[in-house]
Formats: C-alpha cells, structure tokens, sequence
C-alpha cells in the first residue's frame, strides 16, 4: 500500500488485513487499492478501497457499483468474524471506489496514471514549495515526474505525503 508512517504493530496488521482482504478482492473481480485500519471519534474503521483491473477499462473510472462493494463488504465481514484475533472489539467497516480524485499510493499508481493531471503534496518544500499539480510524467528511478506550467518537476517519492488525480469535468 502507500508509503506511511505506521509502528511495528500496525505494519503487522496492515500486513495481515491485506493478506486476508486481497483474495477476497481478487474473487470478487475487483483490486485493492487501499486499506487502512483508523481510530476516530466515532470509534475503529476499517477503510477499504476498491477498483476494477485497469486493463479492463478504457478511460479510468474505478468500474465499482454499490452491489460490489456491498457484497465485498460482506465477505470481508464473515472473514474477519472467523479471524476476530485481529480486530477485537466493535469496528465499523466501510468499502468503497476511491472516486473520481483516486490517491496514487504504489510506485505502479505514477506509471500507471502517467499522462494524467495529479496533484501532489510532499512532506517537505523542494525549492520552496510543497503543492504541485500538474500532468503526471510517470517514474525514473524512484522519483515522480511532473509537468506543471511548462516546468518538469522530479519529485522523490519517498517525501511524498498526498498524491491523487485530479478531476476536472468535461465541458458539455
């Protein structure tokens, strides 16, 4: 998944979560893109973002309708109910398409998207800056390339903290 900033114990259960969702999204016909176990105000959640193969869509949109991610939600449910080890105690569990603005959070996200306008948040300035957007140029190495006001931007991708398409509706 994304690059974060996790402890031991929680590198442990996102490790285990994603190997005990992933078969279950590939079955269901759908990838995983994200997973994240949080503590809010409102008590534990278990986030769960899904797409369909990217080669079986022309232009991107995540491909996901309600009835996948209801019948997904499902599994995942009766599958954590057999592991309870692993969240113990009351969490509420939500699925779902990461949405028109889809976070970029493998190295394979910037090549896959490349050609793309994105917009990318480091954790640290680079000449100056933290925000950039722009069309994605892909990967070299392991830095992101981008495109913005006719300046080529290299991006390490280890100081990216938010990254994510940008969605700009088509004149009618």
């Amino acid at each position: 998944m994304g690059v974060r900033s996790v402890t031991q114990g929680q590198q442990t259960l996102q490790s285990a979560l994603e190997k005990l969702v992933a078969p279950l999204c590939r079955a269901h016909g759908v990838e995983l893109v994200d997973l994240r176990y949080l503590r809010e105000k409102g008590g534990a959640v278990l986030r769960i973002l899904i797409e369909r193969p990217f080669d079986s869509l022309e232009v991107y949109s995540s491909g996901v309708s309600l009835d996948d991610c209801a019948l997904l939600s499902r599994d995942i449910s009766a599958a954590l109910d057999m592991h309870e080890e692993l969240l113990p105690g009351a969490y509420r569990l939500e699925v779902g398409s990461p949405g028109v603005e889809r976070p970029l959070l493998r190295p394979d996200d910037y090549r896959r998207f490349s050609g793309h306008e994105v917009k990318v948040r480091t954790r640290v300035p680079l000449e100056g800056r933290r925000s950039f957007q722009g069309e994605l140029l892909g990967t070299e190495g392991v830095d992101v390339r981008l495109r913005q006001d006719g300046q080529v931007w290299t991006i390490p991708l280890d100081s990216v903290s938010k990254a994510h398409l940008v969605y700009r509706a088509r004149p009618v």
